[in-house]
């Protein structure tokens, strides 16, 4: 380990290596002076008297994210409808109300696509008083949104969609775990909720309203996949563990209501005649490689690719070995291939995702820290206008092509600095022995995680005879958190 290493706190040396990763991967980590002085310039929030806007400040709205999220993009809020159909509500920023095209805001935005997020420095897709103060929607305050409105019969079904813009409220800030363990009976109810009348009532709706959903989606195959989302904890300055952050009921909750809402606003422009600017997962290509998974398993699936198959194998596996079920999801993912986005013309059948057994699917709920997201937007609220779109097809591909390409980028600097972090959780544990999973498996090497922390590394000695799902003893011979790079030798 180089000696630049030594002497700084694991913070600030995984800030600069972030930094660093971030320029070497064509992404640019400082707002430039433009943006800055547009941001500094911009004092409140959007504002827009136009009469097509409803005011639905007295719904009562919610925003449910991390504990310390502070660029909310969404809201949420349910009413009972005398069917017994329920209607859903989701409030997305307008963030286009603000940051206009051709800004110098936008045009950062623009270059690279997304938010990164790594452990210890976040790049904002938009600078912190948009993302964070005006453009979000923060509770206690006013704002504009656009709103996705649906009707979800008993068995999921959708009926009724609309989508229009609106004047919106955020009564609290709900957080995904405190939320997930009230829903499941294991928490107290959280005190922001407590603090509102009738929003108990109005969560419980809105799970009721999330599972039937999920129910659906899952009739028509999309699929249950489990993987390890692992969070750095730093202490002081220092690294101190990495946890897996398992999803839970809110996590499921807000999932499905945002499925839901991107598949609503693409039907939406098709309906209008607009292009669309899609998230795609191709039917695989490599369906024979998941056949021949399958088959390891004991299992068999169909010649041709069948998302409901592929389902209902899982949930077998996941039943059979729950402790080696986020690995096999992450090889299923890998076979399956990375999602994309896509433009597609006026009167064009776009592709779906496979993923999520669905047609119609655009991301747009997250302007602030996805650019497709706001690209939507702008497409919505022209079809709304009834103007012409404001992109042309050819450059809406050339975005689609950017979005993926700078996305991918950006995965790739979260996954260097994640490494690098356990590389440090690791560094003065040389020669200590761990438990763990054979995760891979070739040619290229072979991979173990290790149960507590959860960490991937290689296995450089003793690797010969080791298959994907051995349990084996491994002793840690060596790091490197410049690379990323942590070495075991079978013990």
């Amino acid at each position: 380990m180089g000696s630049k290493w030594d002497n700084s706190s694991d913070a600030a040396a995984l800030a600069r290596l972030a930094t660093q990763a971030m320029k070497d991967r064509g992404l640019e980590p400082e707002f430039p002076l433009e943006a800055i002085e547009q941001a500094e310039q911009t004092r409140e929030p959007a504002q827009d008297d136009s009469k097509d806007i409803r005011d639905l400040r007295s719904l009562l709205w919610c925003s449910i994210d991390n504990d310390d999220s502070r660029d909310l993009d969404q809201l949420q809020v349910v009413e009972s409808q005398d069917n017994g159909f329920l209607r859903v509500y989701v409030a997305v920023a307008d963030v286009d109300a603000l940051v206009k095209r051709g800004t110098p805001v936008d045009n950062h935005a623009v270059l690279n696509t997304t938010s990164v997020y790594t452990p210890a420095r976040i790049f904002p897709m938009l600078p912190e008083k948009f993302s964070t103060n005006l453009t979000s929607l923060n509770p206690d305050v006013d704002r504009l949104a656009m709103v996705v409105a649906y009707s979800v019969d008993g068995r999921g079904g959708l009926s009724n969609e609309e989508v229009f813009r609106a004047r919106v409220h955020n009564y609290a800030k709900l957080a995904y775990r405190s939320v997930g363990e009230w829903l499941i009976g294991e928490g107290s109810m959280p005190p922001a909720m407590a603090a509102v009348p009738g929003l108990d009532e109005q969560i419980r709706l809105q799970d009721e309203a999330a599972q039937r959903l999920r129910e659906r989606r899952h009739d028509e195959g999309a699929l249950e996949l489990e993987t390890i989302e692992l969070r750095t904890v730093i202490t002081d300055g220092k690294v101190t563990d990495l946890k897996d952050d398992p999803k839970d009921r809110a996590h499921a909750l807000i999932e499905d209501f945002m499925i839901a809402a991107n598949g609503v606003t693409t039907r939406y422009l098709v309906s209008r005649n607009f292009p669309t600017f899609r998230r795609v997962v191709m039917t695989p290509e490599r369906w024979d490689k998941i056949e021949a998974l399958a088959m390891s398993y004991g299992d068999r699936l169909p010649a041709d690719p069948d998302s409901g198959a592929l389902n209902e194998f899982l949930i077998r596996r996941r039943k059979a070995d729950p402790l080696r079920f986020p690995d096999l999801s992450l090889m299923i993912i890998k076979l399956m291939g990375s999602g994309e986005y896509r433009a597609e013309p006026a009167g064009v059948k776009g592709e779906g995702h496979f993923g999520l057994a669905v047609r119609d699917y655009s991301h747009s709920t997250a302007p602030n820290r996805r650019y497709p997201d706001l690209i939507t937007h702008r497409l919505l609220k022209a079809a709304l206008a009834g103007e012409d779109s404001p992109y042309e097809d050819g450059e809406l591909s050339g975005l689609a092509k950017h979005c993926t390409e700078q996305e991918d980028m950006a995965k790739k600097v979260e996954r260097q600095v994640r490494k690098s972090a356990a590389a440090l959780l690791l560094r003065d544990h040389i020669g200590q022995t761990f438990d763990g999973i054979i995760t891979g498996a070739s040619q290229k090497g072979t991979w173990i995680r290790t149960l507590h922390p959860p960490i991937e590394g290689r296995i450089v000695e003793g690797y010969r005879g080791l298959d994907v799902g051995d349990r084996t003893h491994v002793r840690l011979i060596h790091v490197d958190v410049e690379k990323g790079f942590i070495d075991f030798a079978r013990d």
